[in-house]
């Protein structure tokens, strides 16, 4: 006697009675895969693009705006800061090295930003086709911006004023287009969803006016002041940047640097490391409250599951009594309420992975368009394995009382009841 077959043949007998059970477990589990899967890629992604960075330093406002929209780039800046009010941070003892940046501008919902090549290097970027920017007016496009946009090193493009729309919003910086020096590889950081440019191309474009008196340099930030007259400083003293992101040089930075800034007016410093836990915290009672719907679903599942079984046990408790007097052993009776249970839980937990990592795909997807997050279902964690085990346990209990009771049923009893 083969007690998976028999087991599986009284399943697809009772198939209709059992889908709503099938559908309430498959809920469940798919519900904990979303929740797993995008949780695990949030935190990842805001680890990876926080990474390397101690301090950001902007204009006044939500810390955590300034965060989002700097190192995120997922929200819009604070404001602008003058360049000349950062510059006191150069040479610091405490700053090992300050990366500027300046925003304003995208290309089909891309953001540009305009820095230095130590951005690329704070990102571990590398160039898989072309190089750096050799002069003003020439950008770096990450791994996802020259696969969506389909560019390569040599074309030119317009910038559309703004950080976030496409190529039908904002107005088109038609006067001055980019050239596309290099393109880089895939980091799985926000390098890939942006254009990087010289920060005068920045300034340039937003004061075509003004002389463009940096042409060709990368004004690199490791602090060495290079300006060649006081004209140059002058010009320098009114431009201006969205935020400076900060590398300590030693730990004790963190306890005194972010104090000294917040004391000067048109500045704060806010901590990448800080934000992303309160950050994290926020999403989390979201987190919970779905979590509890599918506990609740797990639990209602496993409840009609024991529903279920044990008005099979009593629906077919003369079979039963026919199995015992065929020889069959009460673990084998057992066993067989036992493996209805599992393949009801085996078939809810398949669906219910199946639905998450679609939904999470998604999720994904809809996200897509924003060029804010990169989700997807295509992905298998370790810990979906937990969720099964746990599905897989809770039918497994709901199946333990009616096992019981069609095990320990008087054969003679049943069988002169029934037979008779």
């Amino acid at each position: 006697m083969n007690l998976w077959i028999l087991s599986w043949a009284y399943v697809r007998h009772n198939a209709p009675n059992l889908l709503l059970n099938v559908m309430l477990l498959a809920l469940a589990v798919a519900t904990a895969t979303v929740l797993l899967l995008l949780s695990q890629q949030l935190e990842s992604r805001l680890k990876r693009d926080a990474e390397g960075i101690d301090l950001v330093i902007g204009a006044t406002g939500s810390p955590l705006q300034l965060i989002l929209s700097s190192v995120y780039h997922v929200d819009v800046p604070t404001g602008n800061i003058p360049l000349a009010e950062a510059d006191w941070l150069d040479g610091h003892p405490l700053v090992r090295e300050t990366v500027p940046i300046a925003l304003g501008d995208n290309y089909h919902g891309f953001r540009i930003v305009g820095s230095d090549s130590s951005y690329i290097d704070l990102y571990g970027g590398e160039y898989v086709a072309g190089g750096p920017w050799q002069e003003t007016m020439q950008a770096v496009l990450g791994a996802e911006v020259a696969v969506a946009t389909g560019l390569v090193p040599g074309d030119r493009f317009v910038g559309i004023h703004g950080i976030t729309g496409g190529a039908t919003e904002g107005h088109p910086h038609e006067e001055t287009p980019y050239a596309v020096s290099g393109i880089l590889a895939p980091t799985g950081t926000v390098l890939d969803r942006l254009i990087i440019a010289p920060l005068e191309s920045v300034w340039h474009v937003h004061a075509p006016h003004q002389p463009d008196t940096s042409a060709g340099t990368s004004h690199g930030h490791h602090h060495d002041h290079h300006h060649a007259d006081s004209g140059e400083a002058h010009h320098h003293h009114h431009r201006e940047v969205t935020a400076v992101l900060v590398r300590y040089r030693s730990p004790l930075a963190a306890v005194s640097l972010p104090r000294q800034i917040n004391t000067r007016p048109a500045l704060q410093a806010a901590s990448p490391a800080a934000e992303t836990t309160r950050l994290l915290a926020m999403l989390g009672v979201g987190f919970d409250a779905i979590r509890a719907l599918g506990w609740i679903l797990l639990a209602a599942a496993g409840l009609g599951i024991f529903l279920a079984l044990y008005g099979f046990a009593r629906q077919h408790r003369y079979d039963h009594a026919l199995l015992r007097s065929l020889g069959a052993s009460r673990g084998q009776v057992f066993l067989h309420i036992l493996l209805q249970s599992l393949i009801v839980a085996a078939a809810g937990v398949a669906l219910g992975l199946l639905a998450g990592h679609l939904a999470a795909d998604l999720v994904g997807q809809a996200f897509g368009p924003t060029r804010q997050f990169a989700f997807t279902g295509r992905i298998f964690l370790v810990q979906e394995l937990w969720i099964a085990g746990l599905a897989l346990s809770v039918a497994a209990l709901a199946a333990l009382p009616p096992a019981i009771q069609a095990s320990r049923r008087d054969v003679a009893a049943v069988l002169t009841r029934e037979g008779g």
